[in-house]
């Protein structure tokens, strides 16, 4: 998994609640358990139209918001089914960050598993950036893991918190299995230790 440490990018308004993954990536798209491709599903139902052709007012259609990093959305964003594609799509896509005023569980968990960075912000402290981001000339912002801090055109550094642990994994690119391998010398020694207690349980069937 990547590292997340400093991200500058163009960030991209979708000030809908309640966007749920089916929304994010419609059910058509979860034939594959790739994690890559996913990116042109991203949101299609409203991306396109029934032809197939990008419809012209969606946000992440339109320039420079198709080269979108940042994310700013509504409240309760990834609610509905527990798919890990939606976190996918955004990843392909080229999204790493998402700012909303809160997240679904699941969805917000698969996130970090998945080198995405979910911001839990008050939403009046939301909705001040959406118009930043709906302005070419101010769209672009920076979301500063180390600092825990979101930086904008004209404004002050907006804190934000998160599980330290979380924090941690995001930094160094941790995903579920890189956090057992910085383990590894230990399960290796506790291995070669039962092996010798026990050396039945390593015998071939």
């Amino acid at each position: 998994m990547d590292k997340f440490t400093t991200l500058t990018g163009i960030a991209a308004s979708f000030p809908r609640v309640n966007i749920d993954t089916d929304l994010i990536i419609p059910k058509q798209y979860l034939t594959t358990i790739k994690r890559t491709g996913l990116g042109v599903g991203l949101f299609s139902d409203v991306r396109y139209d029934r032809d197939g052709n990008e419809t012209g007012d969606f946000v992440l259609n339109k320039a420079p918001w198709r080269e979108a990093k940042i994310l700013l959305a509504g409240d309760n964003f990834g609610c509905g089914s527990s798919r890990e594609h939606a976190p996918w799509a955004l990843l392909d896509f080229g999204i790493r960050c998402v700012i909303a005023p809160s997240f679904a569980d699941i969805f917000y968990n698969n996130c970090f598993k998945n080198g995405i960075l979910p911001v839990k912000l008050d939403e009046a402290l939301v909705q001040s950036l959406m118009p930043l981001a709906e302005n070419p000339e101010t769209a672009v912002m920076t979301v500063d893991l180390a600092a825990q801090e979101i930086r904008a055109q004209g404004r002050e550094p907006i804190r934000f918190e998160i599980d330290g642990f979380r924090r941690h994994c995001l930094l160094e690119g941790l995903d579920d299995i890189g956090i057992t391998l910085t383990s590894e010398d230990r399960i290796t020694a506790f291995e070669a230790k039962q092996k010798a207690a026990q050396p039945w349980l390593y015998a071939a069937g």
